[in-house]
């Protein structure tokens, strides 16, 4: 590679990394900004029914004294039993299994924490879903009035460890009743929404009703890119094969559906709310906004659904039930509930998908049943992979050392044909020189680019897996996460503030792999190019991308690579005969060799190029 080949890269390299660092930095001013004026939106929310509220006491609302509330200031509600409750106090109900505490409050008979029990933080603390006061749920509808639940306290009239009966009755006798039971063993809550004995009071022409929940997702892992990275929104629609996302990568985002939703997902990247209607949602406006990792709170974002439900009542009473699942993305679980929840892993396309779904997720959880440690099941499934490829890979690397045996022939090709008008000629004589050795062009490519989807489908699986969650291995203290062996006080743009040995390892037998394969290509000037890629650039590329990735991503990476290196040493070896080949080069000499179809067309394309070249010379002389 030439003084100017060099100083070009080195300048592409610099506007690349000089032009990313400055994309990213102006978009996370933005998202900083736009965090901000979310956040002072809902703290003014949150100020104002303070205000209500502290009004509310002033006035005797809490105390229950009517007549000082409404000789302080005009009323609330018109209907006097929805005032009183509207200034009651909340109160709050626990129900609990083995998997799930979820407590509920009064104050708009909604959900006010949900804590897994099975999962706990980095820190070891408790791991809340949904933190206390977090979560924010109403259902507005006509009844006479515009009536909020958020602002209302239901009564209890029947608590058990696992389902409570809230109800608001109406002054006409009805009441609007909120029912949730959490089974035994299960995330999956069932809320049973009723309006009885309302007819007269909700208008004949009222035929549905809105749901606003805003819940503020805190952060639960380690490291906050690849927790952003992989938390999202998702919605479906009943029939589909999977869901939509708005989102996805950690962008703000925001959409209004029109058309019928089954369900909804705020999703973490191992933990969900999802909320099921069996009716389904008429209507849907959907939105999510992530916060600065500096966020003093530790929130990583806050998403909104704003829905819209039919309201058919019958004999002026209805039942409308509900889903909520408060738990983890885990595959088998989510699956087990039948309805597509397992399609929010993010696991990749069809193809993909499928390698995830079909061979790499039951193959960990068969070997998780014999093997604790998670560093030993990853190794043996690599070595597994590495098995069922090889009849591929053992190809390709045949491939690969008759082409490092033939390289200076090649190399004598490239001095032979210097030229750019003689690439042709150089081509046709490659070609020739390949079918004397005994080696197809595509032998050494085509078995490789096979290997793709199971490396895209194991990049997607070790990030969105939650069986590697906090497992520890070596110096590893949660492979789900980045490992750090060093931490900087200061962030290195697109690198981060730690140093991952792991990917630090990675990228070394990348570099290794590639200086050891780099032999075998020929000193022909335009591969320089190929080779400063393969050798420096894409081992120090891999090494900033998986710098803040899952350790064991990293470590996946970094034992195949190994096993490659090993795989391409025996086959050079032990199968590979360099004088058989120069014997058989020898013997092939002077001798007419059949011409394929691909050698008959590179000669026509000779010729009409020679017969080009001709012409333009002919008329140059005029």
């Amino acid at each position: 590679m030439d003084k100017n080949s060099i100083i070009g890269f080195i300048l592409i390299g610099v506007i690349f990394f000089g032009f990313t660092w400055y994309q990213s930095n102006q978009y996370q001013k933005q998202r900083e900004y736009q965090a901000q004026l979310d956040s002072i939106a809902y703290v003014e929310q949150l100020a104002l029914k303070a205000e209500q509220d502290s009004i509310a006491r002033a006035s005797g609302l809490l105390d229950g004294n009517r007549d000082a509330a409404i000789s302080a200031g005009p009323r609330k509600y018109l209907d006097s039993l929805l005032n009183s409750r509207y200034s009651a106090e909340a109160q709050y109900v626990t129900l609990s299994n083995d998997k799930l505490e979820l407590v509920l409050t009064t104050k708009g008979a909604q959900p006010y924490s949900a804590m897994l029990k099975d999962y706990r933080m980095y820190d070891s603390t408790e791991l809340y879903l949904l933190k206390p006061g977090y979560s924010d749920y109403n259902i507005a509808v006509f009844a006479g009035e515009n009536i909020n639940t958020r602002d209302i306290a239901f009564e209890v009239s029947e608590a058990t460890d696992t389902s409570v009966v809230m109800r608001l009755p109406f002054s006409n006798g009805g009441y609007m009743e909120q029912k949730f039971t959490l089974p035994q063993g299960s995330y999956m809550v069932r809320n049973e929404l009723s309006f009885v004995n309302v007819d007269g009071l909700i208008p004949r022409k009222i035929n549905s009703f809105d749901i606003d929940w805003n819940l503020i997702v805190p952060r639960l892992e380690k490291g906050y890119t690849n927790e952003k990275q992989y938390s999202k929104l998702d919605y479906y629609f009943s029939g589909e094969k999977k869901p939509e996302q708005i989102g996805r990568g950690g962008r703000n985002a925001s959409e209004s559906i029109v058309s019928r939703v089954k369900w909804f997902a705020f999703q973490q990247q191992f933990f969900s709310a999802i909320m099921t209607a069996d009716n389904e949602f008429t209507a849907s406006d959907f939105s999510i906004q992530f916060y600065d990792e500096k966020d003093p709170d530790r929130n990583l974002m806050l998403c909104n659904a704003r829905l819209q439900s039919g309201l058919q009542l019958q004999d002026g009473s209805v039942t409308i039930p509900f889903d909520f699942y408060f738990g983890p993305n885990h595959y088998r679980t989510l699956k087990s509930y039948d309805q597509k929840y397992e399609k929010i892993i993010p696991l990749g396309g069809s193809v993909i998908g499928l390698i995830s779904r079909g061979v790499i997720i039951p193959t960990f959880n068969f070997l998780g049943k014999f093997i604790h440690n998670y560093g030993l099941i990853i190794l043996i499934m690599t070595i597994l992979i590495k098995i069922v490829v090889s009849p591929l890979t053992i190809k390709s690397y045949k491939s690969s050392a008759k082409m490092n045996v033939i390289k200076p022939e090649i190399d004598k090709l490239n001095e032979k044909y210097p030229k750019q008008e003689d690439a042709l000629k150089k081509q046709q004589a490659m070609m020739e020189l390949y079918k004397r050795a005994g080696i197809s062009p595509m032998g050494g490519c085509l078995p490789m680019l096979l290997q793709l989807p199971i490396l895209y489908a194991m990049f997607r699986f070790f990030p969105a897996s939650i069986e590697l969650r906090q497992q520890k291995f070596l110096w590893a203290d949660d492979l789900s996460a980045y490992d750090s062996i060093l931490d900087l006080p200061f962030n290195i743009p697109l690198y981060g503030d730690h140093v991952s040995l792991f990917a630090l390892l990675m990228a070394l037998s990348m570099f290794l792999y590639s200086k050891m394969t780099s032999s075998q290509m020929s000193n022909d000037p335009s591969m320089a190019g190929m080779k400063f890629m393969s050798v420096w650039l894409m081992p120090l590329m891999m090494l900033f991308i998986c710098n803040n990735l899952s350790s064991g991503l990293s470590y996946y990476y970094l034992l195949s690579n190994l096993i490659t290196m090993f795989q391409t040493w025996f086959v050079r070896r032990f199968m590979v005969d360099e004088a058989k080949i120069h014997a058989q080069l020898a013997a092939s000499a002077g001798k007419p060799l059949p011409k394929s179809k691909w050698q008959l067309r590179l000669e026509e394309a000779q010729r009409m190029q020679q017969q080009a070249l001709k012409e333009q010379q002919k008329r140059g002389r005029r």
